[in-house]
């Protein structure tokens, strides 16, 4: 991989030259803002899908599709927040997932809407303030099935997903991804390192189609206290596993609250050769389900990775709105980036 050259070596540069000068601000939950606007079922279907087979309620990567305007506010949201990095709505736009849904065939179509969405928006900031680029962060989800662990408590050799499947499904959303516009390519919540193996192949596999590779951000998942993937992997052991890929940077999202993954991310800082990110839950979910820290509190702990020198990237997961994302801006905003081995500060050219 690392003999193809970049995409688009310019912005390239500039991204790396950015990540060096100042910690990079992530967006934040998508399905939050989304579930705050309360759909029903119509919403989802809109016009195209009256008449699908399948309940739509739920599949949120579809409003691409059937609510863009939505998406779209959601993202202008997040960019007047002041955040750099935009993702787009596509945790779940892989033709597994959609599966769920009978509309594994529009994987790729909602990939490359999604990523449409997201680069028009940011085109649209960037172009009336300059001197903040705005970066489109084509996302990978994990999928809803591992690769690694059976999901028959009686059968442990039993697996209802298989490396070549994983690999088909994230290269088509992949294409997608980069057709739209994206500047990065996000493998994220990995719980699963075969998973994210596949998906790096899958991605890998894309470049070489083109002649060209993009910026690869990689973001696992601590499951819970015992400090390990659901696969069972240490955050060093994690990093070791994926290094391969050459990313851009290597982090944790999701499942924990910015306090209680602080650990796992600075285990991860001190063997990571590579630019390190965090975007951690809004705490911990309630008995409802719904997140209750505040901007303030998680703007807080967020801060300390910044004191301590952990991090390039910070943003928000589960339950973090604009309202987070402005306050965690607000606490890193002069702080300087983790310091970075002298390797990293290569040419993009």
């Amino acid at each position: 991989m690392t003999t193809l050259n970049w995409h688009n070596p310019e912005r390239v540069q500039q991204l790396i030259t950015t990540m060096q000068q100042k910690i990079l601000l992530l967006d934040g939950a998508m399905g939050t803002m989304i579930q705050a606007a309360r759909l029903e079922e119509d919403d989802f279907r809109a016009e195209r899908f009256k008449n699908h087979s399948d309940d739509l309620k739920g599949n949120n990567d579809l409003l691409v599709l059937t609510q863009p305007d939505l998406i779209r506010t959601i993202h202008r949201q997040f960019l007047d927040a002041g955040c750099d990095m935009l993702e787009t709505n596509t945790f779940n736009a892989n033709a597994i997932s959609q599966a769920d849904y009978a509309l594994e065939s529009l994987s790729e179509e909602i990939n490359h809407a999604a990523a449409e969405l997201a680069r028009q928006a940011c085109d649209e900031y960037e172009a009336g303030d300059p001197e903040q680029p705005r970066y489109v962060v084509g996302t990978l989800g994990p999928t809803n099935r591992t690769a690694s662990i059976s999901p028959d408590v009686t059968n442990p050799g039993y697996r209802n997903v298989d490396f070549e499947a994983l690999v088909t499904a994230y290269r088509e959303a992949t294409a997608g991804l980069l057709d739209g516009g994206s500047d990065l390519i996000m493998i994220e919540t990995i719980f699963d390192t075969l998973n994210a193996k596949a998906a790096i192949f899958a991605v890998q596999e894309e470049f070489e189609q083109r002649g060209a590779r993009w910026p690869l951000m990689i973001s696992g998942t601590i499951t819970d206290a015992s400090g390990r993937t659901l696969s069972g992997q240490t955050p060093e052991a994690f990093y070791y596993s994926v290094q391969h890929c050459d990313p851009i940077s290597v982090g944790f999202n999701c499942a924990l609250g910015a306090d209680l993954l602080k650990p796992h991310v600075h285990a991860l800082a001190n063997v990571s050769r590579v630019p390190v990110s965090a975007h951690p839950n809004a705490g911990l979910p309630n008995e409802f389900g719904e997140y209750e820290e505040t901007p303030e509190q998680t703007a807080a702990a967020l801060k300390t990775y910044a004191d301590d020198g952990l991090v390039n990237v910070v943003g928000g997961c589960c339950g973090t709105t604009p309202a987070h994302l402005q306050a965690i801006g607000n606490a890193i905003k002069g702080l300087a980036p983790r310091a970075l081995p002298g390797h990293f500060a290569r040419s993009a050219a």
